[in-house]
């Protein structure tokens, strides 16, 4: 019984099946991966659902960060009102030299730019002729000379002779003749033997101003005709210097009251970019008419060209002073913004945000501006302003360069 319930036992237990072939066991692989795969995917895209649901509460709670700026104050001064035109720079005297006599150019004794001063030799003439006829004209006077001496003895003898009545009056009075005669001859031989050497000192040609020489125009050697047109060289006075230039004739009431009153208009002259300051004068004076064609008047400003800044026929940018306004709020251009409605400027409140301020910008200069509609004190974003707006969080940095306030007197230009 024992051995039969025992065989009964093992006919009953599953016997294993026959082995996979390997096609099928690849399949099945296949598939676990594939689920593993999907359920990775799900898990990820679960996670960024998360994520994106909660980043908008999280942006929401937390505040912007503030926009670094840096600033300028509004301050109280003066500024000075310029009016600006284009000016050309206009020598005093401008000497174009001419022979006064006929002759060869033996010398040539200045060099080309070369500064020179009254009196100084700048060509020489031949003058051997003119001494040829100095000499002519001196032996002349010496003989009509003697013969005046001769008459002047004769009417001496004459009125003797007269006085013991040897002679007639006429024979007195006939030789007082010859004496005036002779008295003309002589005037007229000096003036000859003056004129003759006038004539040797002219082949001597000095400068009759001081100034610089341009380039030489004739060499030695040439005939140079008396008093011809074409110049042998020209000479320049630079110093000092005038620049003329035109204004509006509404600025003429202004210039005649500081010309009645005896006070000097300061006059700048800047390079053509008007951002160089080349030379500092007066106004010297004003023409005596308008012109109807523009409306302007011309102006004639004097420069002491020291330095030789100003160059004859240059165009420069005269900025004339009309006026100065004292007590202004004053305020760097670069803080100023404008749009349609007109300037304003982004204020900083205590509070660290900024509020835009309307302003009214009524003089303005090369980097600050005559302004109302803030005070003294104030201080208004310098940049960033492409990222600011009405109650931005600004992050306060240096202050603009150029606010100092040792910077008391500005100078200005009507807008």
């Amino acid at each position: 019984m024992p051995q039969q319930s025992r065989i009964s036992a093992t006919s009953e237990r599953p016997q294993p099946g026959p082995p996979l072939p390997p096609a099928e066991r690849k399949r099945t692989h296949r598939w676990l991966w594939a689920a593993a795969i999907v359920l990775l995917i799900a898990g990820a895209i679960a996670i960024a659902r998360r994520t994106t649901q909660t980043s908008p509460q999280r942006t929401a709670a937390s505040p912007p960060p503030a926009v670094p700026i840096r600033t300028a104050t509004a301050r109280k001064g003066d500024i000075d009102i310029h009016v600006s035109a284009l000016g050309t720079v206009t020598p005093v005297y401008t000497v174009n030299v001419t022979s006064r006599v006929t002759g060869a150019i033996t010398n040539v004794s200045y060099r080309e730019g070369q500064r020179v001063y009254n009196g100084d030799l700048l060509l020489e003439i031949d003058p051997r002729p003119f001494l040829a006829a100095l000499t002519q004209a001196e032996g002349q006077l010496a003989h009509d000379q003697a013969s005046l001496k001769e008459a002047e003895i004769d009417v001496d003898r004459y009125q003797s002779a007269y006085q013991r009545n040897a002679i007639a009056k006429q024979q007195v009075d006939d030789q007082q003749q010859v004496v005036h005669q002779f008295q003309g001859t002589v005037e007229n031989d000096q003036g000859q033997v003056e004129n003759a050497k006038l004539n040797v000192g002219y082949c001597r040609i000095t400068s009759p101003i001081d100034g610089r020489v341009g380039l030489r125009l004739v060499d030695p050697g040439n005939i140079v005709q008396a008093n011809g047109t074409a110049p042998l060289l020209v000479i320049t006075q630079l110093e000092p210097m005038t620049v003329i230039f035109s204004v509006s004739e509404d600025y003429l009431p202004e210039i005649q009251a500081h010309f009645r009153d005896r006070r000097r208009m300061e006059v700048l002259a800047l390079d053509r970019a008007q951002q160089k300051k080349l030379a500092t004068g007066y106004l010297l004076t004003l023409d005596n008419q308008i012109d109807p064609s523009t409306g302007t008047v011309k102006l004639r400003a004097r420069f002491s060209n020291q330095d030789d800044a100003l160059f004859p026929n240059q165009f420069v940018n005269a900025s004339l002073l009309v006026d100065t306004q004292h007590g202004v709020t004053l305020l760097p251009t670069a803080a100023i913004q404008r749009n349609a409605q007109g300037a304003y400027v982004y204020l900083v409140k205590p509070d660290q945000t900024v509020a835009m301020r309307s302003i009214m910008v009524n003089i303005t200069e090369n980097d600050k501006a005559a302004v109302t509609g803030v005070n003294p004190g104030d201080v208004v974003a310098a940049d960033n302003f492409d990222k600011l707006q009405d109650g931005t969080k600004v992050q306060v940095g240096a202050a603009s360069q150029g606010d100092t306030p040792s910077q008391s007197n500005s100078q200005g230009v009507v807008p």
